[in-house]
């Protein structure tokens, strides 16, 4: 297979990878809103995919170069490597999509990207401070959600202490759209990027591009991609994000979206490349303990967590070994 094929290839598994983030990580998007019943399933995914798509024509790409040229040295990888770890991540998301465990796309691709790196160059090949930011918001990102959730809670809490329940709930259920609006274009603007930064990364291994600007075709493409896997859903993880990690109501799940956009919007803004999946569950949480520890169930919490520590060490391991693989298959 030549160079330029090659290439081609790694962009249609990378959009695939953008459409499978799209089908797992759907759940982050509407959970909340149907949970709540705001919406039904179908118009929930409609809803979602359209504000994936949108957030191209609003954010930057912040995000997308940090994944570029932030992460790996371009110079020690080719386009071998960076298949092998979108095959990686792959793997890995479809073994957690049937294990119903919303585990992070983002972190399942930088960990099969860095591991099919390693395979081939070593250790050398990594650039170990521009993974402090990805590995940190592994543990902050649901923090920050979960602590801006309760502040969202409490306030708006205090702004409707002195109106009917009916009436508070069919004003959050309107409002619930507009979060919902929020929170879709913050997992799109992040979570597009990520494949965007791959198939940057191809094109200047490859020769095709002189610099780590993001061309336009790729930013509408990855966003494409991500709305289409919205629109044919993750059904298994949307259960366990919406309705076992705790009971949500219209004014819960307008409070966990609009703290999940928050802290999504701010970290695309300094080009972080946090989890929409660990920023959501974080703000679930901080919603059900606004109301009362024992209305999180912490034994489904803990496992999620679990997968979110597993998620980079599993991914690694599978681009490592799918890099030996396509290294034999290609020779």
């Amino acid at each position: 297979m030549n160079s330029f094929t090659l290439l081609l290839v790694v962009i249609a598994v990378t959009l695939t990878f953008e459409f499978s983030n799209g089908w797992h990580d759907a759940a982050n998007s509407i959970a909340t809103v149907v949970s709540t019943r705001v919406l039904t399933p179908f118009r929930a995914v409609v809803w979602a995919a359209f504000f994936n798509f949108v957030a191209a024509f609003w954010f930057g790409t912040a995000v997308a170069k940090t994944i570029t040229k932030g992460l790996v040295r371009l110079e020690m990888v080719d386009e071998k490597v960076i298949l092998a770890g979108l095959l990686g991540a792959i793997t890995w998301n479809l073994i957690t999509l049937v294990l119903g465990l919303p585990t992070s796309s983002s972190h399942a691709l930088i960990a099969g990207y860095g591991g099919a790196a390693v395979a081939h160059a070593g250790f050398q090949a990594i650039i170990f401070g521009g993974w402090l930011k990805p590995v940190l918001f592994i543990f902050l990102s649901p923090l920050v959600g979960m602590l801006v959730a309760i502040l969202v809670t409490v306030l708006t809490s205090w702004i409707v202490r002195k109106q009917r329940p009916l009436r508070v709930d069919r004003w959050f259920r309107r409002l619930q759209l507009v979060s919902a609006a929020l929170y879709s274009l913050g997992h799109g603007t992040n979570d597009a990027q990520k494949g965007m930064g791959i198939i940057t990364a191809a094109l200047v291994t490859g020769g095709l591009l002189k610099t780590s600007e993001v061309p336009y075709w790729v930013i509408i493409c990855c966003h494409l991609a991500m709305a289409g896997g919205t629109m044919a859903g993750g059904w298994r993880i949307i259960k366990t994000m919406g309705q076992r990690i705790t009971k949500l109501n219209p004014f819960g799940g307008f409070a966990a979206e609009t703290a999940s956009a928050v802290t999504l919007f701010a970290t695309a803004k300094f080009g972080i490349p946090v989890s929409t999946t660990h920023t959501v569950t974080g703000a679930i949480v901080g919603v059900g303990a606004t109301r009362r520890l024992s209305a999180v169930r912490w034994g489904i919490t803990r496992r999620i967590v679990y997968a979110w520590v597993l998620t980079i060490p599993g991914a690694a391991l599978f681009g490592a070994t799918i890099f030996r693989v396509v290294t034999f298959w290609l020779r």
